[in-house]
């Protein structure tokens, strides 16, 4: 048992993220990179508002006592150096994810940085869109506030398990108004969904397997009764042609989810609503 540990040990890496503002960049960037590395898993240390002395010393503390590999983003010259002598006194693997790209942009345009610390969360116009689409969104979730659908950017149909809501939120975070639907076999859809103009309808279906998968996981977290139709492997089926037939009817794209995450799904949709977008301009 004892070995069973140290193996398990072995397969796992720490990775330290170090940043002067919420620390998301450097997320995405480190699970970008380490799911290039499915044998091993890395161990997240996010360590955000990093903007003192006093702050950077308890971090260097906590890297200490579980070294590994250092991403981070320090705008302050000041800090930036003295967490760079730390980190090679230290022999650890380090680099400023933005240097490169900084670097490019230096080039480009022939002029050198102004340093704003968590300048990319500026309260400015499109940070208040995103606000507001999540507003929406929240009050638009699973069916609710379908009076007012057609403020909606995109509406998103689809059985029970489809990822609507997920999928909903990370829309909304890109400033995206979107509304969910669920699809329920024997009742009727909205009637607003089919007199939409400007809102962009998208099914999502998944494979069969797929979806009672996740159900029947959902159902023994509630303690309830399995023996319905909603974990019942032919109404389920019956629920996803449904879908699909609703939406050739009514010339609404279909994605499918099966092997999609939230994100993929997304981009997915994003695609969709921009290509409408452009073929609605003059």
């Amino acid at each position: 048992m004892e070995q069973s540990g140290l193996e398990d040990e072995r397969d796992c890496f720490h990775v330290h993220l170090v940043s002067d503002a919420t620390g998301e960049t450097l997320i995405a960037i480190s699970r970008a990179a380490a799911a290039q590395y499915p044998s091993r898993r890395a161990l997240e240390h996010v360590h955000s508002l990093v903007r003192s002395q006093k702050r950077l010393d308890q971090v260097l503390s906590e890297i200490r006592e579980a070294p590994g590999i250092i991403l981070y983003t320090l705008v302050d010259p000041d800090l930036n150096c003295s967490f760079e002598e730390h980190c090679s006194h230290m022999g650890l693997p380090f680099t400023c994810v933005l240097d490169p790209v900084l670097s490019v942009f230096r080039s480009y345009l022939g002029m050198e940085m102004t340093p704003r610390v968590g300048g990319q969360h500026v309260l400015d116009a499109d940070y208040f869109k995103r606000i507001e689409a999540l507003n929406f969104t929240m009050v638009h979730d699973d069916g609710h506030q379908v009076q007012d659908l057609d403020k909606a950017d995109v509406v998103l149909i689809g059985v029970s398990r489809t990822s609507k809501t997920p999928t909903s939120i990370y829309l909304a975070n890109r400033g995206i108004r979107t509304a969910n639907v669920p699809f329920v076999s024997g009742i009727p859809l909205p009637q607003e969904l089919f007199f939409l103009k400007e809102a962009l309808v998208v099914g999502m279906v998944a494979n069969v397997d797929h979806i009672l998968q996740i159900r029947r996981s959902r159902i023994l977290s509630l303690h309830a009764d399995d023996g319905t139709d909603y974990v019942d492997r032919r109404f389920i089926a019956r629920e996803i042609v449904a879908t699909r037939e609703i939406c050739i009817a009514y010339n609404w794209p279909v994605i499918d989810v099966t092997r999609r995450s939230i994100e993929e799904t997304a981009a997915a949709v994003i695609l969709l609503y921009r290509e409408r977008c452009s073929n609605a301009l003059p």
